[in-house]
């Protein structure tokens, strides 16, 4: 796994490879300056490598894996799709509630698999082929068992929470999501911490991950 060199300066958005249409999109949101993990993720990503992200819940991962994968797949012209697990139902609402702002305007649809939700409504959202699909390990393993999903158009995978997720028993679920999704595809996986099952993970299904680390306060 490459580690990339600390860098004590600090830039806007504008200096991140970020186009100047989602620019504007993130200026009229009042986003400004990137927290220091946007500022190391958000250029590697958009490059289209693997990244492995060390930091805590709070310091802004939403954009950093959020900017690069609308962006990637917007280019694509809905040829490609994007696929985000989360350990819980409230932080698929959360990102999907970020995503819709950013989005807004650019005819990027979205859909949230979750549980405590109606199957029925979710397959409706699958037929509308949405660009983006937010949801937890356990019910997008509902829909792959129930074959109301595929993934073979995706193309930038992002496990955020990842250490929460393991802790919660969805390893099982997540090694079959990675098993079943294109084996040529960008991964970002967002950890707070990094113990070893993370480790193996990213050895086994992500392609010279570069490594980003944000201290603790």
């Amino acid at each position: 796994m490459n580690n990339i060199p600390q860098k004590t300066e600090q830039q806007g958005f504008d200096g991140l490879g970020i186009d100047p249409v989602f620019l504007s999109a993130l200026d009229a949101l009042n986003f400004k300056t990137p927290t220091p993990i946007q500022h190391k993720a958000i250029p590697i990503a958009i490059d289209g490598k693997d990244v492995v992200g060390i930091a805590q819940t709070g310091t802004g991962k939403t954009l950093a894996f959020g900017i690069p994968m609308i962006q990637n797949i917007a280019k694509t012209e809905g040829r490609k799709r994007g696929l985000i697990l989360l350990p819980t139902r409230e932080l698929a609402l959360q990102v999907n509630e970020t995503f819709q702002k950013i989005t807004r305007g650019f005819g990027m649809r979205t859909a949230v698999l979750i549980g405590g939700e109606s199957m029925y409504r979710q397959i409706q959202a699958i037929k509308n082929n949405p660009h983006i699909i937010i949801g937890t390990p356990g019910r997008i393993n509902d829909h792959i068992q129930q074959r109301t999903l595929n993934f073979n158009n995706v193309s930038i995978l992002v496990l955020d929470e990842a250490d929460t997720m393991f802790d919660m028993g969805f390893a099982d679920q997540i090694k079959q999501i990675l098993q079943t999704v294109p084996q040529e595809r960008q991964t970002m996986l967002f950890s707070a911490t990094m113990p070893e099952s993370i480790l193996k993970i990213a050895k086994m299904y992500m392609q010279l991950p570069v490594r980003v680390e944000i201290a603790k306060p």
